[in-house]
């Protein structure tokens, strides 16, 4: 088992990146180019994250299918800042457990990616490519927030 934890600052308050952060839509538009997640069991993802289990085929590149996961989503209450728990789990990485942190600093958020993750013989190479994935959604986070969450917005509204 390893875990990677990866921290940005987002340039808005936590109450508007917690509203976004609770819409799956975001998930896909935060991993777009290098990922796809489209849902299975249910066959569609709810309006806004409710705790439960969704069964989603994953896609690298939007095409290449790499497997299954579970994103089993959970609000664990922390009173020093608000967590989004995915204990997940998949057909490569058996522990995919993500943990998100929001904490509001000066004007914007503190956004932190925790992962822990066993997938056995390939740990190593998953947690190399985890700090890629995150490194990257975290990038995109900070340029949706420069954008003021337009492409999001015009996405939700489609």
């Amino acid at each position: 088992m390893r875990t990677l934890k990866i921290s940005t600052y987002l340039a808005a308050d936590l109450e508007t990146v917690k509203s976004y952060l609770m819409t799956p839509a975001l998930l896909n538009y935060v991993v777009a180019g290098l990922m796809k997640f489209h849902p299975i069991e249910p066959n569609f993802f709810p309006s806004k994250w409710v705790e439960g289990k969704f069964s989603v085929k994953m896609f690298a590149f939007h095409f290449l299918p790499i497997g299954k996961q579970i994103v089993g989503i959970e609000f664990p209450q922390k009173s020093d800042h608000w967590v989004l728990r995915d204990n997940g789990s998949g057909s490569i990485a058996k522990t995919w457990d993500h943990l998100i942190f929001l904490e509001s600093e000066g004007g914007g958020t503190r956004y932190t990616d925790e992962v822990s993750i066993d997938a056995g013989l390939f740990t190593l190479p998953i947690y190399i490519y985890a700090f890629i994935f995150y490194s990257y959604r975290q990038m995109r986070w900070r340029k949706l927030v420069n954008l003021n969450f337009r492409p999001l917005n015009d996405q939700l509204i489609e």
